[in-house]
C-alpha cells in the first residue's frame, strides 16, 4: 500500500512558533537585496523621503520601497498593485520588508519620483562588478533593441499614416454614399431602418475625418514630424521583419563579453543605432574603468563619422563595412577587389594597373578624393567586369585611413561578430522573456529609463549570482 507525504494540521498550535527567518534559507536571494541596499548611501543618490519628516503620518523608508521594486523585477513582478499584493501573501517580500505592506500607490510613486537616484543605484551595482575586477577583458559587445511602449500603433500618427488612414476614410464614405443610394430606390421598411444606419455612419466618418485633417496639422507641426497620443515620447520604430514595425524605445546596451554582465545602457526614441555607437562605447569604457577598450557591434552601427569620433578616445569600434553597392548581384568588381597602397596614395585594381589621386574633388564635398586611370582602361581585358563607364573611378573618404584600421583589427577577430551575437543578445532575449508579452508600464522618456535602469539592475544581480553565489556575493557587497 502506497504512503503519502502528510502536512500538518492548520489550526494545530505550537508552542514556540516558527520566527520568519527560518522561512527564508541563508542561500537565497533576497538575502543579496537586503545587503546591497542596506549599504546604499540612498540620501547622497538623491532619494526622496531618506530624512523623516517631524510631523505628520510617518512615511515608508525609500529603501523598503526599493526593496520591493528591486524584488518584483528580479521575479518578473513589474507592477505595483501585482507588488501590493504580494507584500501581503510572499514569505520572502514579508522576511525583505520586516511584514510592512505599503499600497500600490506608495510604491508606483517611488518608481515616478525618484528616477534619477534609481538610475543611480543600478550604475553603483556596475561600479562593484568594477571593483572585484569583473572587466579586466575590456570588451564589450553593444546592440539595440526595440521594447513596445504603452502607444499602441492606432494612437500613433506620421504623415504617411494620416495621409492613409484619411484615404481609407474617404473609400469608407464612398462605399456608404453607395449603399445609401442603393437603399433610397427601395420603398420598404427595411431599406428605411438602413438608410438610417448607413446615415449614422456617414456622419461618423465624416467626423473622423475631421480629426484626421486636425491630427495632420499637429503632426506637420511636431519637430520629428509624428505624435503619440497615449505616450508622447513613444516613437514608431521599424523592426526586422518586412513592412512590420512597432511603436517604443530603443534600448542600447553595452554587455560585458567575458561575464555577460551589462556594462551601460541607454533608452533613446531613435529608431537608428546609425549615431550610438560613440555615446554607448564611452559609457562603456567609463563604467568598465578601462584605459581602452574594444566594442564590438553589428552593420547598424556603421558610420564613418562615429568611427572617426572613437579615434583616440580608448574606444576601438569592430564593425564590419556595409555593402551598399550592388556591383557584385552584377557581377563586376567591389571596392574590396581594388588594394589601397597607402604609402604611394593609390589603388592597384585587379588587372595591376595604378589608380591614382585626382587633383580636384569633383563630388560637391570636399573630404571625398576621386581615384581613377585615363589612360589603362580603355584597353583592359578586364574592363567588362570592372564598369561600364569610359573609366573607373574609386572613391575614398579622406579619413578612410581610420576605418581601414577598424577593418585591420575586424580581421585579427575573426570570430568577433560570433561573440558579439553570443553576448549582447542573450541579455535582450532575456529582459524581454522576462516582461513577457507586454510592454513597458511607464510613459515619458525619462519613466522609461528608470522603469529599464530596474531591469538592469536586476538582471545583473542576477548574474552575479550565478557567477559568486549568495553568500560570497554578500560578504563581497558588504567589504
Amino acid at each position: 500500500m502506497k504512503r503519502f507525504v502528510e502536512g500538518e494540521d492548520r489550526r494545530q498550535a505550537t508552542l514556540l512558533p516558527e520566527c520568519l527567518d527560518d522561512y527564508v534559507t541563508q542561500d537565497n536571494p533576497v538575502r543579496v537585496i537586503e545587503v546591497f541596499i542596506d549599504e546604499l548611501d540612498l540620501g547622497a543618490m538623491g532619494f526622496a523621503g531618506v530624512v523623516p519628516e517631524a510631523t505628520g503620518r510617518p512615511a515608508y523608508h525609500p529603501a523598503t520601497l526599493l526593496k520591493i521594486y528591486l524584488y518584483g523585477y528580479l521575479n518578473r513582478i513589474q507592477s505595483s498593485r501585482r507588488l501590493e499584493r504580494e507584500t501581503q501573501r510572499n514569505i520572502e517580500l514579508m522576511w525583505l520588508t520586516g511584514r510592512l505592506m505599503p499600497d500600490f500607490k506608495t510604491i508606483a510613486d517611488l518608481r515616478r519620483d525618484n528616477g534619477r537616484a534609481i538610475r543611480a543605484a543600478c550604475a553603483q551595482f556596475v561600479v562593484l562588478c568594477r571593483q572585484l575586477n569583473l572587466f579586466t577583458r575590456a570588451v564589450v559587445a553593444i546592440d539595440g533593441s526595440k521594447f513596445k511602449a504603452v502607444n499602441t500603433r492606432d494612437k500613433n500618427f506620421t504623415v504617411a499614416k494620416v495621409a492613409k488612414r484619411i484615404e481609407q476614410v474617404e473609400a469608407s464614405i464612398a462605399r456608404y454614399l453607395a449603399a445609401l443610394d442603393r437603399a433610397d430606390r427601395q420603398d420598404d421598411d427595411v431599406a428605411e431602418a438602413k438608410t438610417v444606419r448607413l446615415k449614422e455612419k456617414i456622419e461618423g466618418l465624416r467626423r473622423q475625418m475631421q480629426c484626421l485633417k486636425e491630427m495632420g496639422k499637429q503632426v506637420e507641426a511636431a519637430p520629428d514630424k509624428q505624435v503619440s497620443l497615449t505616450d508622447p515620447d513613444a516613437r514608431s520604430m521599424a523592426t526586422s521583419g518586412k513592412g512590420t514595425g512597432i511603436v517604443g524605445y530603443n534600448v542600447q546596451m553595452a554587455v560585458d563579453a567575458e561575464h555577460h554582465l551589462i556594462v551601460a545602457h541607454k533608452v533613446t526614441n531613435i529608431g537608428s543605432d546609425r549615431a550610438q555607437l560613440t555615446s554607448m562605447g564611452q559609457r562603456a569604457r567609463d563604467a568598465t574603468g578601462c584605459e581602452e577598450i574594444t566594442v564590438l557591434a553589428d552593420r547598424g552601427y556603421y558610420n564613418g563619422d562615429e568611427v572617426l569620433a572613437c579615434e583616440g578616445s580608448g574606444v576601438l569600434p569592430c564593425i564590419p563595412k556595409t555593402q551598399t553597392s550592388g556591383n557584385a548581384k552584377r557581377g563586376l568588381f567591389t571596392v574590396a577587389d581594388f588594394i589601397y597602397d597607402a604609402g604611394n596614395d593609390r589603388y592597384t585594381c585587379p588587372a595591376g594597373k595604378h589608380l591614382t589621386r585626382g587633383k580636384v574633388r569633383s563630388d560637391r564635398r570636399d573630404n571625398i578624393d576621386h581615384y581613377r586611370n585615363l589612360t589603362a582602361c580603355s584597353s583592359c581585358a578586364l574592363k567588362p567586369r570592372c564598369t561600364p563607364d569610359k573609366h573607373k573611378r574609386l572613391k575614398r573618404w579622406e579619413h578612410e585611413g581610420v576605418l581601414d584600421k577598424m577593418q585591420d583589427r575586424l580581421d585579427r577577430m575573426p570570430d568577433a561578430m560570433t561573440i558579439r551575437r553570443q553576448t549582447v543578445e542573450h541579455p535582450f532575449g532575456t529582459l524581454k522573456a522576462w516582461m513577457g508579452s507586454t510592454h513597458f508600464l511607464t510613459k515619458t522618456l525619462e519613466n522609461v529609463k528608470t522603469e529599464m535602469s530596474l531591469q538592469v539592475l536586476a538582471y545583473n544581480m542576477k548574474r552575479m549570482i550565478n557567477i559568486f553565489g549568495v553568500k560570497p556575493l554578500m560578504t563581497a557587497i558588504a567589504a
